[in-house]
């Protein structure tokens, strides 16, 4: 069986005809024989939530929402659909801004949030076969006592679905080292347009002739419906350390991430923040961001405890920003405060960093290795108090701070 052999899966969705409502009473009677009466919806409150996705722009009702719990339930919804010449579409948990599952033609909306069973995890081989209803987070904090985890981190982690990760090849800030979805998917099992059952790939690391999983991974279910995944999982790093830089222009903090990435290091996580996204950050966590810089970089580095250490002399390569007197903030005196535990939470989970104050003013004192916050007078404080960090060497106009442990 190849993709090939399957009919065309949609076509144009504005040009579909609306379903004809004399065959809705026999096709919801039908969906209900496949799913049981508490798997179907009819009704137009009910369905509301399912006119759109997280583009709440665009919005059409399905016809009928139906809820299976096995891919042979999917099986039999697709032919039954095929059956009535009524358009279907699949949806995970409708958290993708791109528009994607919204019914425009209206027809059956399958979602797969009730196929939301681990079936494997097998550390040894690295990989877990999971249903494609189960949510992001939760094949991760599986994993987390094992020592492994799930890489790929979209923002909505905490609700987003496998199955919609393999539909729309979902990312996350750590892409930048870890790659995409497409990146750890080894093999799907997927229903075809006309209800025929097909797996590719598998738990091996490279399965022979083409790479079919490649190309269904991010064909947003123009291909077919996914309802399982083998998935790569990951060891997690022996260390992991967050880095804060501050910036008095965006082109030194845009300048520095070219500068990182052509020194050849790749962070884990590299994220940039504006200074209109870091007042509003501020205004809701009040972490401590300078609210005078231009542009914040958020770093995370990850790998071996003996390759984060600091390392002495780097600190007095980049001049550092000191904070007014009484102002002092440390990792200790902020209670250990989480920067990405808490600005990055929507991304992802678990291995939290810690940082001080950023410092809001400019000193251009060298030969000091700089720490967390600046003691009372303008003056940087001297390795030795509080918590030591070491700087890398950044364009001008920036700082950028790195807690050690």
């Amino acid at each position: 069986m190849t993709l090939t052999d399957a009919p065309a899966a949609f076509g144009h969705a504005h040009d579909l005809p609306p379903v004809d409502a004399a065959k809705l009473p026999r096709l919801i009677e039908r969906m209900r024989a496949i799913v049981g009466p508490d798997g179907v919806l009819t009704s137009r409150a009910e369905m509301a939530v399912y006119e759109c996705d997280g583009f709440t722009v665009e919005k059409n009702p399905p016809n009928v929402v139906v809820f299976p719990e096995s891919t042979a339930q999917v099986v039999e919804i697709v032919k039954a659909c095929v059956a009535f010449d009524v358009p279907f579409m699949a949806r995970g948990a409708g958290t993708s801004l791109a528009g994607g599952c919204v019914p425009v033609g209206g027809g059956v909306m399958i979602g797969t949030s009730r196929m939301k069973k681990i079936l494997e995890v097998n550390v040894r081989d690295r990989y877990a076969v999971v249903e494609a209803g189960v949510v992001n987070v939760w094949l991760s904090n599986q994993l987390k006592p094992l020592g492994y985890h799930y890489a790929p981190d979209p923002s909505s982690q905490g609700a987003c679905t496998l199955g919609g990760n393999v539909a729309t090849n979902s990312g996350g800030p750590h892409t930048l080292k870890y790659g995409v979805t497409v990146n750890h998917v080894l093999g799907v099992e997927m229903v075809l347009p006309d209800g025929r059952v097909v797996v590719t790939g598998g738990p091996t690391e490279d399965a022979p002739g083409y790479d079919l999983t490649g190309a269904i991974v991010g064909s947003e279910g123009t291909f077919g419906i996914v309802t399982k995944v083998w998935v790569r999982v990951t060891r997690n790093p022996e260390a992991t350390r967050t880095l804060l830089g501050v910036f008095d222009s965006i082109d030194d903090a845009t300048n520095t991430i070219s500068d990182i990435i052509g020194a050849g290091i790749v962070p884990a996580a590299l994220e940039l923040l504006d200074k209109t996204i870091l007042g509003a950050v501020e205004a809701a966590f009040h972490l401590g961001f300078p609210l005078d810089a231009a542009a914040v970089l958020l770093m995370e580095v990850d790998g071996l405890e003996v390759g984060l250490q600091c390392v002495p002399g780097v600190p007095e390569r980049c001049p550092h920003r000191d904070i007014g007197p009484g102002q002092c903030r440390t990792a200790a005196s902020c209670g250990g405060r989480q920067v990405d535990g808490r600005l990055l939470r929507s991304s992802r989970a678990g291995r939290p960093g810690r940082r001080g104050r950023a410092p809001a003013g400019r000193s251009g004192r060298a030969g000091v290795r700089p720490v967390l916050c600046a003691s009372g007078g303008g003056k940087a404080q001297e390795e030795g108090e509080g918590k030591a960090c070491r700087s890398l060497r950044p364009r001008s106009g920036g700082t950028i701070l790195d807690e050690a442990d």
